[in-house]
């Protein structure tokens, strides 16, 4: 059920009333990161309602001990987490020795914005405290440019009467994880001082016993007061604060300004943490507030003319595919190849904060369109760097090769569900296609020929060892399996893993006829190896219907009762909340594209028929559950000409949670699934392939639409596509000339080409 908390508006997000019922959802919504660090949408001021105070610094995580009801061998020693950091964005506010509470006091003329054209949120509001009544203003942002420092202006105005206004920024360590599995605080103090404008505060993880390196972190604020008529400052545990007395008259206003630089035990030694983060603040002395708004804005700019997404004629579609892009590159933007993208990003605890395989599936191709190339090497080469680990998963299971996580930060798996950990092994497989989606769409063969060699191979031994001959078909199987659709667990034959893994296998093969003899002498792969691998190619099993005609889910989805969501009452939606797990799996209902994920990855190797029947077979079992869902339908509903429903699924993505479609973005936004709504146009509406290394388009306009319009970056070219109700038009930006499919038709692009009447 949709549940809409901010106006539509094309660049900003806007909400007028604190949302006390729904604080958490609005917290997410208006989450703020600069791929360094993020922090919820929390008040700066005193709020004592329900809340979900967050801050998240990349990189930083703690080895929680796995906590399950029944152990069972291979599981995990511990589920890695992103741990809740240090509260420094709070600024207690008094006005007559009263503290103020937007819980308790109510807030009048209330305005909370983001605005994602700049990145900087903003928030003004009347409240009236002992008859007298004030004005707040507030904004903050966290540099893309400077990524240790955020920045906050804080201002109180006097109305209608003079009043003492006292304004206590403070850092604040006093934080704990809501997903702790064992309530553990887990932050330690190492150091704090606080003096006349300054604080800092150092802490560092607990100790775990997983010889997992503790984290630590020093965060130093620098506060500026204007008129301020008394100061103090002090320090206690684990909490540094400097307190500013203002007696402000009517008509006037307190003003301050807020600086903090975090700095991680990822970048400097123990010892240099403080007077790092100390030494970021000083090297800003000369620059004012506005000087470092003006960068960041300009930055931002910057990254909005290659990335925008142009919609005419439906402010909401727009409103949601910029407010998608925005948050992905709060999350990543490729500066740092240590890192990689969380299904929450900076905006909660769900899934950990660690990387899936949403990365590779999904958030790759944006990256690979809309950044340098680089960025998307560097997503590939974060898994080379973990394949040791990939390795050590495939030993626990005991397996040969190497299994990637489905949840990591060290390549080690550190998911403690046994349906995901040791059956969802499909994620495999997406490592494995990332490979040939950077080397195919970017013409950049270096990473798959080197680094990319070692990740296929050891990939393709996995697979050799996990499938099994059936004696009774003369088949390659692989039983005990969940395939995307995670509302089935257990399963045998399922298609998709089947698939891919024979995709994989043929790949690698493909690929190792191309490389140097002296990077296959390396990998030690014999011929017998790869006889065995083209065995299992000729010969793997892959359930099939021929009343149907269509590739059957798994091994007995058909022996279901089959029904379609439309018979669902609205008490059942969803039915992850409100249904037994029993019932679930006993379900025909599908989570999330789980055959159409094949046939949307793979494309060219199924015609239009196969597509057509597929999807209308499967689409009406699916709730579109997972955030994953509605991009793959999209693009698939668009290509076989269900226009509408394209449209339908579209709007599904881009607004899942500025919607709260799935009644779970309390908890943080989705934000890997966040480059579906990208997807869904450029895939979907604009029919955008890359197959066999070459481009082509073939676009349609939705009848809600006037106008869109996208940029992409091609094998160093720039290019713009352009559609209306009569004419697509291509137009070549930056590059050499390009011959590329239009409608299915060779065209050269040189620099315009458009198509009239295309629907025609």
């Amino acid at each position: 059920m949709m549940q809409r908390l901010f106006e539509i508006d094309e660049w900003k997000l806007r909400s007028r009333s604190v949302e006390k019922e729904a604080k958490r959802l609005q917290e997410s919504l208006t989450s703020l990161g600069n791929g360094y660090m993020g922090i919820r949408g929390n008040f700066e001021e005193r709020y004592s309602g329900d809340t979900h105070q967050g801050t998240y610094i990349a990189g930083v995580w703690y080895p929680d001990k796995t906590r399950v009801g029944w152990w069972k061998n291979g599981y995990p020693d511990y589920f890695g987490k992103v741990i809740n950091a240090l509260n420094f964005i709070g600024i207690d506010v008094e006005i007559d020795g009263e503290i103020l509470d937007l819980f308790k006091d109510k807030a009048t003329d209330f305005v909370l914005e983001l605005d994602m054209k700049t990145g900087i949120l903003r928030r003004s509001f009347k409240v009236t405290k002992n008859g007298k009544a004030f004005f707040v203003e507030t904004e903050r942002f966290l540099s893309i440019v400077k990524q240790e420092l955020c920045l906050i202006r804080y201002h109180v105005t006097a109305l209608d009467a003079d009043a003492i206004v006292t304004l206590t920024p403070y850092i604040d360590g006093n934080v704990t994880n809501e997903d702790a599995n064992y309530d553990d605080m887990f932050w330690l103090e190492v150091a704090q001082e606080a003096s006349e404008n300054k604080a800092t505060i150092v802490t560092k993880t607990i100790e775990n016993n997983f010889e997992i390196p503790r984290f630590k972190i020093a965060a130093s604020m620098e506060s500026r007061a204007e008129s301020a008529s008394e100061t103090a400052a002090e320090a206690s545990k684990l909490y540094v604060e400097n307190k500013y007395r203002f007696t402000v008259t009517k008509g006037k206003t307190a003003k301050l300004e807020k600086r903090v630089a975090v700095v991680t035990s990822r970048d400097y030694a123990e010892q240099e943490l403080a007077p790092s983060s100390q030494r970021i603040l000083d090297d800003l002395e000369g620059l004012d507030y506005e000087m470092l708004r003006l960068e960041h804005v300009t930055a931002w700019r910057e990254r909005w003319k290659k990335a925008d997404v142009l919609i005419s004629g439906d402010d909401a579609a727009q409103q949601g595919i910029r407010f998608n892009i925005f948050q992905l590159f709060a999350t990543y933007y490729g500066e740092d190849a240590r890192l990689n993208i969380g299904p929450k990003g900076f905006t909660g605890e769900k899934y950990g904060g660690a990387t899936y395989w949403d990365t590779e599936a999904f958030a790759l191709p944006l990256y690979l369109s809309l950044a340098d190339k680089n960025v998307s090497r560097n997503l590939l080469q974060y898994r080379h760097d973990q394949l040791d680990g990939a390795k050590i998963n495939a030993r626990k299971i005991g397996m040969k090769g190497a299994l990637y996580p489905m949840v990591t930060f060290t390549g080690v798996e550190c998911h403690n569900e046994w349906e995901i950990t040791f059956e969802e092994i499909h994620r495999n497989g997406a490592i494995a296609y990332a490979i040939y989606n950077y080397t195919n769409y970017t013409g950049d063969s270096s990473y798959l020929e080197n680094e990319g060699m070692d990740v296929l191979t050891e990939i393709s031994r996995f697979w050799a060892d996990r499938v099994h001959m059936s004696e009774r078909l003369d088949k390659y199987m692989i039983h005990g399996v969940t395939g995307p659709n995670e509302y089935e667990n257990n399963v045998s034959n399922n298609w998709y893993t089947n698939y891919i893994a024979t995709w994989t296998l043929r790949y690698t093969i493909e690929s190792l006829a191309k490389i140097t003899p002296g990077k296959k002498a390396e990998l030690q792969v014999s011929d017998a190896e790869i006889d065995l691998w083209q065995d299992i190619i000729d010969n793997m099993y892959f359930p099939y219907d021929e009343k149907w005609q269509i590739f059957v889910q798994h091994d007995t989805f058909l022996d279901k009762e089959l029904r379609s969501t439309d018979t669902l009452t609205e008490a059942d939606k969803p039915i992850n909340q409100n249904w037994s797990w029993d019932k679930i799996l006993r379900s025909c209902f599908i989570k999330q594209a789980d055959v159409l994920q094949g046939i949307y990855i793979f494309g060219d190797e199924f015609d239009f028929e196969t597509k057509q029947r597929n999807y209308e077979f499967y689409e009406p079992l699916t709730v579109h559950e997972s955030s994953l869902s509605p991009a793959v339908h999209t693009v698939l509903a668009a290509e076989i000409g269900r226009e509408d429903k394209a449209v339908e699924m579209y709007n599904r993505t881009a607004r899942l949670d500025l919607d709260n479609y799935n009644n779970d973005t309390d908890d943080g936004l989705h934000i890997t699934s966040m480059a579906g709504s990208w997807i869904a146009i450029v895939q979907g509406f604009a029919g955008m392939r890359t197959y066999q290394e070459r481009l082509s388009f073939a676009p349609f306009l939705p009848k809600t639409w006037t106008k869109y319009a996208f940029k992409i970056n091609y094998r160093d070219r720039l290019i713009e596509v352009s559609v209306n109700a009569k004419t697509v038009r291509l137009e070549l930006l930056d590059g050499a000339p390009l011959e590329l499919d239009l409608f299915g038709e060779a065209v050269q692009l040189v620099d315009k080409l458009e198509k009239h009447d295309y629907h025609k």
